[in-house]
């Protein structure tokens, strides 16, 4: 398969005309969900979905040890060639690696701001032009909405797309009455989309809690295969 049709056949294009043609530039979403459920391999394929397409994408991890995000990326292609029989993969993988830049940081000892002023540098200064932020590993319970509110700024300022994973404890993170993670809400200002992971049987399934103003609370009818690592449609 070419590298067209297979980007014309991605899930995320359900996914985009479900959420009135996807997130759109200047704006963040979430996907959240209990930790080991999948959000990162929900990022890594929508970021490689992306760079598939030849956008650049900035990868933000709050992880103390990036060589798995890499690992990540290297298994989800790989499954994806594999599995469309990919045409010229090799030459796909080397270009995508090129449009793609991961960055690590402690919460606990860096800024939104410092953040903030990381990125700019990269995209102004080595001229990276990011169409794509995904952050991954962030901690919300010790974040606050001012801070959060930063990156919606950012978002805003570069006219880019930022997705973030949220990680979620059951027992502590009640849902309100419109079913967003109790921890979450003070986040919703400045968040679009809100997509929580699921847990069924043998797949993890895409539940669409908030579209920009509309909370439809429904199921995207995407599912993620835990043992292959990419999001599918339901058919």
């Amino acid at each position: 398969m070419i590298k067209e049709e297979l980007v014309q056949r991605s899930p995320f294009r359900i996914l985009e005309r479900s959420i009135h043609n996807g997130l759109g530039r200047g704006n963040i979403g979430l996907i959240a969900a209990r930790k080991g459920v999948g959000k990162t391999a929900c990022l890594v394929h929508l970021a490689t979905d992306q760079l598939f397409q030849g956008k650049h994408v900035i990868h933000i991890s709050f992880s103390p040890d990036t060589s798995h995000i890499i690992s990540w990326y290297e298994d989800i292609f790989e499954e994806i060639a594999q599995r469309y029989k990919l045409e010229g993969a090799m030459d796909i993988h080397d270009e995508v690696v090129r449009h793609r830049i991961i960055l690590n940081f402690r919460q606990d000892g860096v800024s939104a701001t410092q953040v903030q002023k990381s990125m700019l540098s990269i995209i102004n200064d080595a001229h990276f032009n990011a169409d794509l932020v995904v952050v991954d590993g962030y901690d919300f319970s010790r974040s606050n909405s001012a801070e959060f509110h930063l990156f919606k700024e950012l978002a805003e300022k570069l006219n880019i797309e930022i997705w973030f994973s949220a990680t979620l404890l059951r027992e502590e993170h009640p849902l309100n009455d419109r079913g967003i993670p109790i921890i979450l809400e003070q986040f919703m200002t400045d968040t679009a989309i809100l997509i929580m992971l699921n847990p069924r049987e043998d797949y993890i399934h895409l539940n669409l809690v908030k579209d920009h103003e509309v909370m439809p609370n429904c199921d995207l009818h995407l599912k993620l295969d835990p043992q292959i690592l990419l999001i599918a449609d339901e058919s």
